[in-house]
């Protein structure tokens, strides 16, 4: 598994060097853009918007736009001397806390972390003290120039890290329009939406969903490449036009009833057979 970080994280006087690791990948099929006329890739260009010609690699720099058309250009040795600045002070759990406390709204993106050389036996310390307190901890770090707000759990006897977002990038609620509010809702709705909850819960195996967008596309793809322009959907069930809140709701539950299975039929005797 390719690693895209090297480093330690430390809790008090314990210090654990580490390697990150991707948990996660992106699965999105990437589609290009072709000329129409001659079916060639499209090439993108960086113009200068002023000079309208095209600017190399080396004659770029970034800046922060601090106001409309008014910039304060940061040079490479600038970034650097930054980045190295805080990647001495960003590996250190700062705080254990409960994982029910945070939010998943907070959670960005997740990291396996495996011990570096001599670093097993710490790695191993620490993941024993998160599972016995049931505790996660929380660190900073920096990771590819930004730094991150992290917390360190156990997963699978892994311990992994998840990058989460600072309270300022979490935008307020209270700025969400048209909320309806609780008393809209009546009792008897509120019984039959429980009752359809308690029909559809069941255990969470992530194995049983898929990405049926992405297979759909990939059959399509591959049915064009050797030729077959023609494809059969995969019908679906189609909506309801119940439109009423109740009636959606009943009609809901009745749909997840498990179905009784059928008496079976009695034989008949033919008249023939009784005269006999």
């Amino acid at each position: 598994m390719h690693t895209i970080w090297k480093g330690s994280i430390s809790f008090g006087l314990v210090n654990i060097p580490i390697k990150l690791h991707a948990a996660t990948e992106d699965k999105d099929i990437k589609l290009r853009t072709l000329h129409k006329e001659c079916n060639s890739p499209i090439k993108y260009e960086k113009i200068c918007s002023a000079c309208n010609k095209e600017v190399k690699p080396e004659d770029i720099v970034k800046a922060y736009e601090y106001t409309k058309g008014k910039f304060v250009v940061l040079d490479n040795e600038d970034l650097e001397n930054l980045r190295k600045e805080n990647e001495e002070k960003a590996v250190e759990i700062i705080d254990f806390v409960k994982m029910e406390q945070i939010d998943p709204i907070y959670f960005d993106k997740s990291y396996y972390m495996s011990p570096h050389e001599g670093g097993g036996k710490a790695y191993a310390l620490l993941r024993k003290a998160l599972e016995e307190t049931q505790k996660v901890g929380l660190a900073k770090m920096v990771i590819r120039s930004k730094e991150q707000l992290g917390v360190i759990r156990v997963y699978n006897d892994l311990l992994v890290m998840e990058t989460i977002h600072y309270p300022d990038e979490v935008r307020n609620t209270a700025d969400v329009p048209n909320i309806p509010s609780n008393d809209k809702v009546t009792k008897k709705e509120l019984d039959t939406a429980i009752l359809l909850i308690d029909q559809l819960t069941t255990e969470f195996e992530p194995e049983k969903y898929h990405d049926d967008y992405r297979t759909a596309l990939l059959e399509l793809i591959e049915s064009k490449r050797i030729g077959r322009e023609e494809v059969t959907p995969v019908l679906r069930e189609g909506k309801s036009n119940v439109t009423d809140l109740m009636a959606a709701l009943q009609a809901s539950i009745d749909r997840t009833k498990p179905k009784k299975a059928s008496a079976p039929r009695k034989k008949t005797i033919s008249k023939t057979k009784k005269q006999a």
